[in-house]
């Protein structure tokens, strides 16, 4: 993707809650075509003009600009496929048809129309699952894909949905695998049998695929892994979460105070390496009724202040979406999250993705973190907690368990070495 990527300034531009720049600068895009009517075209308003745009700058006229400039289509459409943006792009590039290459539009159509079906199959697939885990008595919080989808974006066919993702109380997992099984779902990661239990305390979600396909759900009784030191309450998570409705079904998914903070972290996690993770927190940052006071609490409680911020950083840089008027006085005093935002906006725009087991994705994870007692949570829990890998690797019997730390350290020193 080098050749389609653009240089990003090593001073990004912020835009403030009143639309102003608050470092007096102007606005910082790629210089890449092809990446600047991607920001352009993926809006999911449906307005002339963005609420994150510049007074008087609609899209339209952004994108008709940029289309009067020669475009490589088929980066656009790789980008768009890449960064789960694709029916974005048709709604917006086929309000400019007579502009766009015809064969461009139905390639775009085409990527439309399958995201409808499949949304429509997820739909029917989620009320089939809740209604046989409620008669059981689990209550599920579904959020993500098409939940996300018509709740914030007002049609479950314009954000790419791949999978179902729902969070169930600790508790209740074991009997949801089993009605899960009896629905035709089978876990991907496979556990001995005696390793279960220490995979519940240190994982976050079993994978199953389904009848229609691999990758079909994730039943979730945490945010994250436990090494990833963000010690999330879901209890209350599940005590806050508020009514919608999904597919003509009333359903319950996390507040959007609660979504904020969940989709941020889970877009840190992937290093924001995809715009459609921007979008879907822009979208929320658009809600007029949001609880800042609360948000910003509970951000410095659970010590992911910095990614909050970087997330925000990076909405405003992509997608101008404003900063918040609670948090912008913190990100201007925040060097550290700014430099972060610049390097992993660079990042984006030049495609670089992180192997997720490399030490250079670890120290990026610590980075991210505000608290020295987090850092530090994250680089023990990381080193000692043992894992499938461990499981895998070597079979011990039960009693011998606590070795799987010795297990674990040596797997890591290897992987050091080699690198």
């Amino acid at each position: 993707m080098s050749n389609i990527s653009g240089r990003i300034s090593e001073a990004p531009s912020v835009r403030s809650a009143s639309g102003t720049s608050v470092d007096g600068r102007g606005p910082t895009t790629s210089a890449a075509i092809e990446w600047d009517l991607l920001l352009a075209a993926s809006s999911a308003d449906r307005g002339s003009a963005d609420r994150g745009s510049d007074p008087g700058e609609g899209d339209l006229g952004r994108i008709r600009g940029l289309l009067e400039k020669p475009v490589e289509w088929e980066a656009v459409l790789r980008l768009g496929d890449n960064h789960g943006v694709s029916s974005l792009l048709y709604q917006n590039l086929s309000r400019l048809g007579d502009m766009v290459p015809s064969a461009v539009l139905d390639a775009l159509r085409k990527r439309y129309e399958k995201n409808v079906y499949k949304s429509l199959f997820l739909t029917s697939e989620l009320i089939r699952i809740l209604d046989c885990l409620g008669g059981l008595g689990i209550e599920a919080i579904p959020y993500k894909g098409v939940v996300l989808s018509e709740v914030y974006y007002g049609d479950m066919a314009l954000r790419q949905t791949g999978d179902i993702d729902m969070f169930v109380r600790k508790r209740d997992v074991e009997r949801g695998k089993n009605a899960l099984r009896e629905m035709g779902y089978t876990t991907r990661l496979v556990i001995p049998e005696d390793a279960v239990e220490e995979y519940m305390a240190s994982g976050y979600e079993w994978t199953f695929d389904g009848p229609a396909g691999p990758n079909l759900l994730e039943l979730q009784w945490a945010l994250e892994p436990r090494f990833y030191a963000v010690d999330f309450d879901l209890e209350g998570l599940f005590e806050r979460a508020v009514k919608v409705t999904v597919g003509g079904r009333s359903v319950k998914t996390p507040s959007p105070d609660d979504l904020l903070l969940v989709l941020s972290v889970h877009a840190a996690k992937h290093v924001w390496g995809r715009l459609i993770l921007l979008r879907d927190i822009a979208q929320i940052l658009k809600l007029e009724n949001l609880n800042w006071d609360w948000v910003q609490s509970r951000a410095q409680e659970l010590g992911i202040e910095r990614i909050l911020r970087v997330t925000f950083l990076l909405a405003n840089r992509f997608l101008g979406t404003r900063i918040p008027p609670a948090g912008e006085s913190a990100i201007l005093a925040d060097r550290d999250a700014r430099a972060l935002a610049d390097e992993t906006a660079a990042n984006i725009t030049a495609g670089v993705s992180y192997d997720t087991e490399n030490t250079s994705y670890f120290r990026l994870m610590m980075r991210l973190r505000e608290r020295p007692a987090d850092r530090m949570r994250f680089l023990a829990r990381l080193t000692f907690t043992p894992g499938p890998g461990e499981w895998e690797a070597v079979r011990l019997p039960r009693s011998m368990f606590p070795f799987y730390r010795v297990v674990r350290l040596a797997r890591l020193g290897l992987r050091f070495v080699r690198r």
